[in-house]
């Protein structure tokens, strides 16, 4: 599972706003990996119609790995 980060792009200003975090759950990279994460981050995150354009999600994140802490050791038996 990778968390990728989402925000709110303020073009005037050009700084962004952390908004959350979708997660991807495929296992594979696909073609339209990026497209349908910011898809779905603007259809959660957007206020509007005319503000989904300025929801983003980083690239750079997506490739980053999220693994959940481990709950137990599997050292001992």
């Amino acid at each position: 599972m990778r968390a990728v980060t989402v925000y709110r792009m303020d073009y005037t200003m050009k700084t962004k706003y952390p908004l959350g975090v979708v997660l991807e759950q495929r296992q594979t990279e696909r073609v339209n990996n990026y497209n349908d994460l910011l898809r779905l981050a603007r259809r959660t995150f957007a206020l509007n119609p005319a503000d989904a354009t300025n929801i983003i999600i980083d690239i750079s994140q997506s490739r980053r790995a999220y693994l959940p802490e481990q709950t137990r050791d599997s050292s001992v038996a």
